[in-house]
């Protein structure tokens, strides 16, 4: 696991380096980026991120801040991006005490409650739960209208959550079917299951109404919650994939809550409500739960040091019945939450 100490020397040159003379530096998040909040002495905050290693390499990078300097511009609340004194938007910073080297970059602090803790709060109403997904909804919509209205540069490059991508023979967040704590049978079901979801996905197609750059990773803890206003965070996953995926992904952790499906009906009717959406799409969202579940697996089984044996437990559990009821045809919570969520969209006139 990675420690504060060993930033300490690289903070303050990656700091001198982007001009900012630093009254206060505290470590904001801590997993395979290390992130920082630094307020000057001024009195303004900035966010210091040291990217993980090996994973995006500059060119990667450098499109993330074209794409999140577009969604600035079409009025998406994102964090703002502070090139350093020479121009570059990105610092290559040695970490001497762990051997290793990390683009860094720096953007303004973006002020507000991370929205995961307010929907893991038995206490939240049910109304306040609703209106910040119904908002989430409308978000998502507007960086997938100014997705594909916008015309990348010439070089633009990310990865692809395609078909292979997610559910190919080497998916881009690791072979689900393969972590360690599956059972035999288990891991043939996933990986059965995987199989199918790659021929749907394949049949579903690539039109660029439901196919385009999407943030891909935006879960409620990448979401910050200021009075009414959500800003979007943590770009790092950004790719091109499948709109409703990225809508997917913003439900996928809100699941197992008892109100789920009126969840769910508020964030597409969010959604609905400022870009118009299918029903052939809408009802994709279940397959895409499905394929954000075995994602993750793959994900932390290639980062075991990310979560405790009795939560990846959980949570391979939870996939697995979802993948015996998905083979069965029965999506019952989720026909349900459709269901609920075609008369919210109907009524704000979208469907």
């Amino acid at each position: 696991m990675l420690t504060v100490p060993a930033f300490i020397e690289p903070v303050r040159i990656a700091l001198q380096q982007f001009g900012v003379d630093a009254a206060d530096v505290k470590l904001a998040a801590q997993a395979e980026n290390v992130t920082f909040k630094v307020v000057d002495k001024a009195g303004d905050a900035y966010t210091l991120r040291f990217h993980r290693p090996g994973y995006n390499e500059l060119a990667d990078l450098e499109c993330e801040r074209i794409w999140t300097r577009a969604l600035a511009q079409a009025g998406i609340q994102v964090p703002e991006p502070i090139p350093a004194r020479d121009g570059r938007n990105y610092l290559e910073i040695e970490v001497p005490n762990l051997a290793e080297r990390r683009w860094v970059s720096l953007a303004r602090w973006v002020e507000g409650e991370i929205l995961l803790p307010i929907v893991r709060d038995a206490g939240t109403p049910l109304e306040r739960l609703r209106g910040h997904f119904r908002e989430l909804g409308a978000m998502i919509a507007a960086m997938h209208n100014q997705a594909t209205r916008w015309q990348p540069p010439a070089g633009f490059r990310r990865r692809r959550l395609d078909a292979d991508g997610l559910a190919g023979p080497d998916p881009l967040w690791g072979r689900f079917w393969e972590h360690e704590m599956l059972t035999p049978d288990e891991s043939t079901l996933l990986a059965e299951m995987g199989k199918q979801l790659h021929a749907v996905l394949i049949q579903y197609g690539q039109e660029n109404a439901r196919f385009s750059v999407i943030h891909a990773d935006l879960h409620p803890g990448n979401v910050l919650v200021n009075g009414d206003t959500l800003a979007a965070i943590d770009f790092d996953d950004t790719a091109f994939g499948w709109h409703m995926f990225d809508l997917a992904v913003a439900l996928h952790q809100c699941q197992d809550l008892p109100h789920f499906p009126s969840i769910y009906a508020a964030c597409l009717a969010g959604y609905c409500s400022v870009r118009s959406v299918a029903e052939e799409d809408l009802l994709m969202i279940p397959t895409f739960l499905l394929m954000r579940g075995l994602s993750e697996i793959g994900w932390f089984g290639d980062r075991p040091e990310n979560t405790t044996p009795e939560e990846m437990m959980a949570m391979k559990d939870f996939v697995v019945a979802q993948c015996h009821t998905y083979r069965a045809g029965i999506l019952t919570a989720e026909i349900d939450a459709f269901r609920h969520s075609s008369v919210a969209a109907s009524e704000s006139g979208m469907l």
